[in-house]
């Protein structure tokens, strides 16, 4: 059943890989390289590609690009799955691309031997070199495929100095044109690209060649992933055809900024266990960065599911979306305010009473426990009008107290004191509770039970 244009347009797509896939072979992938701590970019392509299998009932796959063995670390790794988890977002396969390397080598030889993988001598400093002269010129700084013209004798003398080739994947000259989910009908003239490189100076891989390798023998149908990646997909695009893969219906997302309006360099540091560790929701994040840069409202969403039900692509912008985690935070707590108590009986220790009475008052969940010490431990009361808790504290009616006991009570202190508004009640909080705000006497009062309250009207630590 489609609900929205944004699902005729994905079957529509759909239709187009290798004029075969169906609705239930849709297959995503998430594929973060481990050199780093999970942040709040790669966690909303996660997100989005997780959506996407989950509303069209495919697979979602963890791929780890562990390419660069240098930088890829166990503990980032760790990280990254722990976060993926504790957001909800599960996998069934998985693969890693240090695993892969036999069938990276049979491709490439494949391709070196049909002429589309060259090798090129220059130096870094000779390449940046002519970068420099062709912007001089005003013209692109394209590579101008001068390895393709070396003799046999240029390239003994190379090797004879040392000198140890990088390779680059020759472009197919043409059109490159693709419909994309986000960004519409791309097109680019392959003319006008540099032949990427994908095999560096020591035989290890970019990322390019690798990634489409993968695809292709993991039959993923849909790549979701950044508006960065927007060229690499048209120098892709060719690698599939040289491979021999369908291509893949992409989404380029745009890029989050800061608030500010610049890329900034904190959202690559804002991490999904800095955010758990503030007491973040998953549901908030998730809800947050699903809705943010497009049309629709941002909401709390009770679940991935529902979640999943309201994702369109026809409603993202093409506009960066600014991110702001203060924004976040607010958000969070409204969602935490408005959650029922079916939600967090498994991670309170408390009734169904209690997170009714003090739940519009917590900014996180962990807060619940500031009000159950209130509540239910010792609290030395701070007592700024002596008289009037002599009052309360004589006046204080027998159990069993309900939500009607604190309005009868506080009548009967107004009549003798003559106290009202702020006078009565901010001292009377302030005995009872030690704060200067909560949730409201009348649900707090059953909750801490009589005797405490006697106690603490009476200045003392209970």
């Amino acid at each position: 059943i489609l609900k929205s244009p944004g699902d005729a347009y994905i079957l529509n797509n759909c239709s187009k890989l290798a004029g075969k896939t169906q609705m239930s072979k849709i297959k995503v992938r998430f594929a973060p390289s481990p050199t780093g701590y999970m942040h709040i970019g790669n966690t909303r392509t996660a997100l989005f590609n997780w959506l996407l299998a989950q509303k069209l009932g495919g697979e979602f796959m963890l791929r780890i690009d562990d390419t660069d063995k240098e930088r890829s670390k166990p503990e980032y790794e760790a990280a990254i799955r722990d976060a993926l988890k504790w957001l909800g977002l599960n996998w069934k396969e998985e693969a890693r691309q240090s695993a892969r390397f036999e069938r990276y080598r049979e491709v490439t030889t494949k391709l070196i031997e049909d002429g589309l993988i060259y090798p090129c001598f220059e130096t870094p400093e000779e390449l940046e070199l002519m970068r420099k002269s062709l912007l001089t010129k005003g013209l692109p700084p394209i590579y101008d495929r001068r390895a393709l013209s070396l003799s046999e004798a240029q390239i003994a003398a190379y090797r004879a100095e040392g000198r140890k080739p990088h390779y680059r994947f020759k472009l197919t000259a043409g059109d490159i044109v693709w419909d994309d989910m986000v960004r519409g009908r791309c097109h680019y003239r392959a003319e006008n690209l540099s032949d990427p490189v994908v095999i560096r100076e020591d035989g290890s891989y970019l990322y390019h060649l690798p990634s489409v390798i993968d695809d292709i023998d993991f039959s993923i149908t849909h790549i979701v992933r950044g508006e960065d990646h927007v060229t690499n997909t048209a120098s892709q695009i060719r690698m599939f055809e040289a491979v021999g893969g369908a291509v893949p219906v992409f989404a380029h997302l745009p890029l989050l900024t800061g608030k500010e309006g610049k890329l900034s360099k904190r959202l690559g540091s804002i991490g999904v266990a800095d955010l758990r560790a503030e007491g973040i929701e998953a549901m908030a994040i998730c809800s947050y960065l699903a809705k943010l840069g497009t049309s629709e409202a941002i909401e709390p969403y009770a679940d991935l599911r529902a979640l999943a039900e309201s994702l369109d692509f026809d409603k993202l912008g093409r506009a960066q979306p600014k991110f702001c985690e203060q924004d976040l935070q607010h958000f969070n707590t409204r969602l935490v305010r408005g959650l029922d108590y079916q939600a967090v009986r498994d991670r309170v220790e408390v009734d169904e009473a209690f997170w009714n009475a003090v739940r519009g008052n917590l900014t996180v969940l962990k807060d619940i426990e500031v009000w159950q010490a209130i509540c239910q431990k010792p609290v030395m009361p701070v007592i700024e009008d002596k008289s009037l808790t002599d009052a309360a504290a004589a006046l204080l009616p027998p159990e069993p107290w309900d939500e009607e006991t604190f309005k009868n009570w506080i009548e009967q202190i107004k009549q003798q004191t003559g106290r009202k508004g702020k006078d009565l009640f901010h001292p009377l909080r302030k005995a009872i509770t030690a704060m200067e705000n909560g949730p409201e006497l009348k649900f707090l009062l059953p909750l801490i039970g009589r005797e405490r309250v006697y106690r603490r009207l009476n200045g003392q630590n209970a």
